[in-house]
């Protein structure tokens, strides 16, 4: 028996890096996979049609999770064609990096917004089908950044350290309701957003740090998604799993 076999997953930011590895380990695992992207139509097309190929529903929708009515929307919708929602992950992020006194406003805001208004938008939208039927598995994603902070990287490590205090405080709302939310903090991953970090001389300066001596993969990631959004975590709410090499201890 597959470890999620007819649960119904929503992963938004999935048409690339870890979103899409989280995408398809549950697909392998027999969730059913709607998923969310806001650019690449074609990107998109393509992730359904391999998600199909594994033998489950799929379907991917063109929603922005930092804007409350979209992800109104996008529920609304899942829940018609799906029927229910077992586990969503909150997936969609960006980073603008930029020292504080340099940093706009507007950047600030985009960060905030795609990143942590984004896992209270979905959040808030996917609770009620998980309540009425006292189950759900809530995973967000956040950073070893918003642990451990990095010069640069306010407004980044700010909206990943809200995550970590927002989803404990889920945890200890819906508990007795049989729904789970934890966080999971990646450290180094090989994704299209952190290439740079693989250029230069730096790159090396990277490994050092991090105690298994590599960067890791988005697969990496989705399985410790996996056994979150599985029963082998049925007594596991409230925490966040650095899934980092070692780097954040």
């Amino acid at each position: 028996m597959k470890l999620l076999e007819n649960k119904v997953a929503i992963v938004t930011g999935a048409s690339r890096g870890i979103g899409e590895a989280i995408a398809v380990k549950f697909a392998e695992q027999g969730a059913n996979v709607a998923f969310t992207y806001v650019s690449s139509d074609e990107k998109a097309r393509i992730l359904e049609e391999k998600l199909r190929a594994l033998g489950v529903q799929a379907k991917a929708y063109k929603s922005n999770a930092g804007v409350y009515e979209e992800t109104e929307v996008l529920v609304t919708e899942v829940l018609k064609e799906f029927g229910k929602i077992d586990i969503c992950v909150n997936n969609a992020g960006i980073s603008k990096d930029n020292l504080l006194l340099r940093m706009s406003p507007d950047q600030w805001d985009d960060v905030m917004n795609i990143n942590l208004k984004s896992v209270y938008n979905m959040t808030k939208q996917v609770i009620r089908p998980m309540m009425k039927a006292k189950s759900g598995s809530i995973i967000n994603m956040s950073s070893v950044i918003g642990i451990m902070g990095n010069a640069g990287q306010s407004s980044y490590a700010a909206s990943k350290a809200g995550i970590i205090g927002f989803s404990k405080s889920i945890a200890q709302e819906l508990g007795s309701r049989n729904i789970r939310c934890n966080a999971v903090a990646p450290g180094f991953i090989e994704t299209d957003m952190t290439s740079y970090l693989k250029e230069g001389e730096q790159a090396s300066g990277y490994i050092q740090q991090i105690p298994l001596a590599r960067f890791g993969t988005p697969e990496d990631i989705a399985n410790v998604c996996l056994f979150l959004a599985s029963d082998m975590s049925s007594y596991v709410t409230g925490q966040t799993i650095s899934a980092c090499g070692g780097l954040c201890m």
